[in-house]
């Protein structure tokens, strides 16, 4: 296998999370056993079996690499992917793949599709994602992805099968759908963005923003730019639920020691067990 882009890689639970993130430079994720990415500022050859995407916004390091990763299944003889965008990006994305069609002279086949905060998308019969408002300066958009499970209604929980199988056929619904959140991916986003849904919080695994930490950098100016500072991490600490809180997207005037060291330091302990820095 080619690897043109550096990708670090992060089992959890069943699960591997893969990527990589630094601010103005490139963030691409996917999660393979799921079978979804998010944001393409770069497209791995390893990344090129994942399908389906989501673009949290259209700034350069987050989603140029869409034309290359389009062509590329076509010429790869992959079915067409899925790509879904915010709805305010989605015309001007059209456009760009069409002129990156006339340039390259090669279709670009895919299902493009626009995307809108509070809008579920399903993926299969066991997995749906959902779309959340978060805050940056072009129009932005979280998502979460929840597993369907069909459980059995309390007033029928401990009763025999047989008296289960009797209230099925007699037509009656025995079990309802649970929805958990597994997966919730934020993108470049201010502080709001963290508080847009419930479900932020509650997801088996957050990966969201930390792109500044000094505390000579103005939070007011941070939050203007779109960006989340470590004193909002911490200001909700108590919120986090999360198995585990990925942390990335660290701007790049930054080493990886002082960004370490910073958090050590000021993350409180409950959290900070569960959190990993991308570095």
């Amino acid at each position: 296998m080619l690897e043109n882009l550096p990708v670090k890689s992060l089992p959890f639970q069943g699960y591997t999370i893969e990527g990589y993130s630094r601010a103005a430079v490139q963030s691409y994720w996917r999660i393979p056993e799921l079978r979804v990415g998010f944001d393409m500022g770069g497209t791995p050859w390893s990344f090129m079996g994942t399908q389906t995407y989501f673009i949290t916004h259209a700034h350069l390091d987050h989603m140029a690499a869409l034309p290359a990763y389009v062509a590329r299944r076509k010429m790869m003889k992959m079915e067409p992917p899925t790509i879904y965008v915010p709805e305010e990006v989605y015309e001007a994305t059209d456009r760009m793949l069409k002129s990156w069609q006339r340039l390259d002279r090669g279709r670009m086949l895919c299902e493009l599709i626009p995307a809108k905060a509070g809008v579920e998308y399903e993926l299969s019969r066991e997995y749906v994602v959902t779309a959340f408002p978060t805050k940056h300066t072009v129009p932005s958009l979280g998502y979460i992805l929840w597993e369907r499970r069909r459980k059995l209604k309390p007033e029928y929980q401990g009763l025999s099968g047989d008296e289960i199988r009797d209230i099925k056929l007699s037509g009656q619904e025995v079990a309802a759908e649970v929805r958990i959140p597994i997966v919730c991916y934020c993108g470049d986003t201010a502080p709001q963005g963290l508080d847009g849904d419930p479900a932020i919080y509650q997801a088996k695994i957050l990966i969201t923003e930390m792109t500044f930490f000094r505390p000579e950098h103005r939070k007011e100016k941070i939050h203007k730019f779109g960006h989340t500072h470590l004193d909002d991490i911490i200001e909700r600490a108590e919120k986090f639920q999360n198995e585990l809180i990925v942390l990335g997207h660290f701007s790049t005037r930054y080493m990886d020691k002082q960004i370490k060291a910073a958090v050590e330091k000021r993350l409180p302990a409950s959290l900070k067990e569960r959190v990993h820095l991308w570095l």
